[in-house]
């Protein structure tokens, strides 16, 4: 007799963990992108690995007041810090959820003092007189739900993709900060160029408006050639204090990338210059999509979304829970600790869903469609990610061929301005053309300066579409 009922506690226990090992719900299968992704990039299954360091990526650009600024925002940022502060939360919800795996106990105590009425109403008539009785106890309680149908497992596995998706996500904002300081950076540069240019125009304007005064003193010249001459001053310092606003604009956009006061916040001027930026190879890895920490987040939150139908699932079924309750009960502190005091109490309980199976399967059917909104929202990334990687491309190979020309047209507008200024002392042509002239070269000068900070962004857009790094 003992052998059989050993034999069927063996055969319970294994039947509870053979239970204990499946989970209810659908296991995670990765979204096709087959027919989404260019098959000229032969992109191949990506396994998420949107924390391989990418290393400080801007340094390719070898500038040094860039590498302050990006080291400042990267210690300042408070954007960046409320990112981190995501991922810690996501983290600590993630182990709140195991924690439910492990069994719940508390250490109870109490004391009380109650008075008893002496009119009672009971059954049978019993005088029971009025008294004052007190009560102390202390007890150990235990509680333990059997994850059979993988409820806790599916939270569990949630929780953690969550989490990870929260940690992709710090890496996308982190990604997004140290681009954005590149961008403003070079933007602000190219402000320094089109100042620089500008002054250069406004202190040669101001020589020609002199000398045109001299001559219009000396009934050498028309009046409206010295007209002219003031209009084009005034012209040119209106446009100075335009790009001096932009540039402004620029820094203080900075500031706030690098966590500091825009009032205090200074750049001191130093233009872009034509020089061409680094060359970024133009060969697509297959492990791009692998290294966007938006795509990778995309994904963990379908396997977090996935993960919910089960545990939404397991509310079918019912839930089994083994309690346990031991400790010491007594009128009075001195026995409290006694043998006689002892008290315990131990049973398993079940709770199986009776009513409310419509509530339980409509709320299946949300989280499948919770499900296909975030299968949606990953393609919808990928599809994205392709587009910052083709548009950044088209970027660079566009701007450069910009660049040449307007290079082209800038050496050929000063030799013009130089030839025509010349036949102009001479007399042989009118102020209007040498006007002219001068607003050519300097509107070659100023896309000179503009295009050369576009190559550059493009360059970031590049790198920031590649995952920060290649």
């Amino acid at each position: 007799m003992q052998i059989m009922l050993h034999r069927h506690a063996l055969c319970l226990a294994t039947l509870a963990l053979a239970l204990a090992s499946c989970a209810v719900g659908p296991d995670y299968k990765k979204p096709d992108t087959a027919d989404i992704t260019p098959a000229k990039w032969r992109w191949q299954p990506a396994a998420p690995s949107d924390d391989t360091p990418r290393g400080e990526w801007w340094k390719v650009f070898r500038d040094s007041e860039l590498n302050r600024l990006e080291s400042l925002a990267l210690a300042a940022s408070p954007s960046l810090k409320a990112a981190l502060a995501r991922v810690d939360q996501a983290r600590a919800s993630a182990r709140i959820s195991a924690a439910n795996w492990a069994q719940d106990v508390r250490l109870n105590g109490d004391a009380q003092r109650e008075q008893i009425s002496g009119n009672l109403p009971t059954p049978i008539p019993v005088n029971i007189p009025r008294a004052r009785v007190n009560s102390f106890g202390t007890s150990l309680d235990l509680s333990y739900e059997i994850d059979f149908w993988g409820k806790v497992r599916r939270e569990v596995e949630s929780a953690r993709a969550s989490a990870d998706a929260a940690g992709a996500r710090y890496h996308s904002a982190l990604l997004t900060l140290t681009g954005d300081v590149a961008s403003q950076y070079f933007l602000l540069r190219s402000y320094d160029a089109e100042v620089s240019a500008l002054r250069r125009t406004i202190d040669l304007r101001e020589k020609w408006r002199n000398l045109l005064h001299e001559k219009l003193q000396a009934g050498a010249i028309p009046e409206t050639d010295f007209a002219r001459a003031q209009t084009e001053v005034a012209t040119a310092r209106a446009d100075l204090a335009d790009v001096k606003r932009l540039r402004q604009e620029a820094s203080d956009t900075l500031a706030q990338l690098c966590g500091q006061p825009a009032s205090t916040f200074r750049l001191s001027e130093r233009p872009i210059g034509a020089k061409a930026p680094p060359t970024i190879p133009a060969g697509i890895p297959a492990s791009m999509l692998e290294r966007r920490p938006d795509v990778a987040a995309a994904e963990r939150d379908v396997v977090a979304r996935n993960a919910d139908i089960g545990a939404a699932k397991a509310a079918y079924f019912p839930a089994v829970r083994l309690t346990g309750s031991g400790g010491f009960l007594s009128n009075d502190v001195d026995t409290l600790l006694s043998a006689d005091s002892k008290v315990w109490s131990i049973g398993p309980s079940i709770s199986v869903p009776v009513t409310g199976w419509a509530v339980i399967h409509y709320n299946v059917n949300r989280k499948k469609a919770a499900r296909e909104e975030a299968i949606a929202t990953f393609r919808e990334t990928t599809l994205r990610a392709i587009n910052d990687v083709e548009t950044s491309l088209t970027q660079i190979r566009y701007r450069a061929e910009q660049a040449s020309a307007v290079g082209e047209a800038l050496t050929a507008s000063t030799k013009a301005t130089d030839l025509i200024r010349a036949a102009y002392e001479r007399g042989t042509l009118s102020y209007l053309e040498l006007l002219d002239a001068e607003r050519t070269r300097l509107q070659a000068e100023l896309q000179t300066a503009r295009i050369a900070a576009q190559r550059h962004l493009a360059t970031v857009r590049l790198i920031k579409a590649l995952g920060g790094g290649w």
